[in-house]
């Protein structure tokens, strides 16, 4: 009886630490010459301690997307217009990727990639396109099935000239593909049908952005009832209601002080786990995070904007525990680690670090 109950202890032991402990995925930019390319961390989400696991040889992979069954992961290559995608088989436990295949990203310098079981989809941002590969049952990648050009452009005389996708997400419901076009200052809903053979995505809806804002990156509420625009040129987030394919303008809001006159450089935006703040980064000269209270019916409430004590915080993640919230800078080569206050939302520095060249991009699994 002592024997099993020792067995039970040492087993429910091991999960409590199992479950504190996941992946964290960082893809980099490898033309600076610091940096090799993806790096597999494990992370404790009760101490915000990481420890190097593996690091893999690859060409600016950006921006990663691992498979819902945690077994595969897919990166964009961001290279001009040698730019491709590849397919990586993944050991969890050892944080080990395997190269299986590379495809032509059909577009210059892919800077977003989404999955599901059936395709991988690619924002190109040079390019001004959309690309969709097939998913093998090996996780290989097919040619690609569909290649989509977008060719509008905006006010800005230097940004948009030319269409720039700048993200490429599924809606809650995964009926639709959303694509923010920077470019263009426009958003692409398409009608999502996944097992077509070459006509994966179909327009539905475009919508129109605030001129010269330059629409970067979405960011859906837990319910999928509200959605959150950030704009790279302006800094500003646009709140939307959302239902069945549809987005509806709800509030534009700022995210820097009124008095501040450097660039802005919107970046990234997050919600928390449980649904009730958002985060957003802006580079530039400003280098900051600001935090958002959301309310019932969507609308933003601001509480307040801190250093996030790097230079060029591109892209961020908040662990699954939401404790924490992780910062990557792309000019200061580092990973600053914030605890997080789950009842205020508040961010408070760790003073804990990862040191890696030129981080752009954080998952968590």
């Amino acid at each position: 009886m002592k024997k099993t109950l020792f067995l039970l202890f040492a087993l429910s032991l091991a999960f409590k630490i199992n479950a504190q402990n996941y992946n964290l995925l960082v893809g980099t930019y490898t033309n600076k010459g610091n940096s090799e390319g993806i790096y597999v961390y494990d992370f404790n989400a009760k101490t915000a301690e990481t420890k190097l696991k593996s690091s893999t040889k690859a060409v600016n992979p950006s921006y990663l997307a691992i498979s819902k069954d945690n077994k595969f992961v897919y990166t964009v290559n961001e290279d001009g217009k040698t730019s491709a995608v590849s397919a990586f088989s993944f050991n969890s436990k050892s944080g080990a990727l395997t190269f299986l295949n590379k495809k032509s990203s059909e577009g210059a310098d892919p800077c977003y990639i989404s999955i599901d079981d059936k395709n991988v989809i690619l924002a190109n941002y040079s390019g001004g396109t959309i690309s969709v590969f097939g998913r093998n049952a090996d996780g290989t990648l097919t040619d690609a099935k569909q290649i989509i050009k977008h060719t509008g452009k905006s006010i800005d005389p230097k940004r948009q000239t030319s269409a720039h996708v700048h993200m490429v997400q599924f809606s809650p419901d995964k009926k639709f593909l959303i694509a923010n076009d920077l470019g263009e200052d426009q958003i692409y809903i398409y009608t999502y049908n996944p097992t077509s053979a070459t006509k994966v995505l179909t327009v539905k809806n475009v919508i129109k952005t605030n001129p010269g804002s330059g629409p970067r990156h979405l960011a859906f509420t837990p319910n999928g009832k509200f959605a959150y625009l950030a704009h790279e040129f302006t800094g500003s987030i646009t709140a939307f209601s959302y239902t069945k394919g549809n987005l509806h303008k709800l509030q534009d809001i700022g995210t820097t002080l009124k008095d501040f006159k450097g660039k802005i450089d919107g970046a990234d935006i997050h919600l928390s786990p449980d649904g009730k703040f958002l985060y957003e980064t802006n580079r530039g000269d400003a280098n900051e995070i600001s935090l958002f209270a959301i309310a019932k019916d969507g609308i933003l409430t601001f509480i307040e904007t801190v250093n996030t004590l790097g230079k060029g915080p591109r892209n961020f993640a908040i662990d699954p525990s939401g404790n924490h919230l992780l910062v990557a800078h792309q000019y200061t080569n580092d990973v600053v680690i914030f605890n997080r206050n789950p009842t205020t939302g508040k961010l408070k520095d760790s003073s804990k670090r990862i040191n890696v060249g030129v981080p752009v991009c954080l998952v968590f699994k």
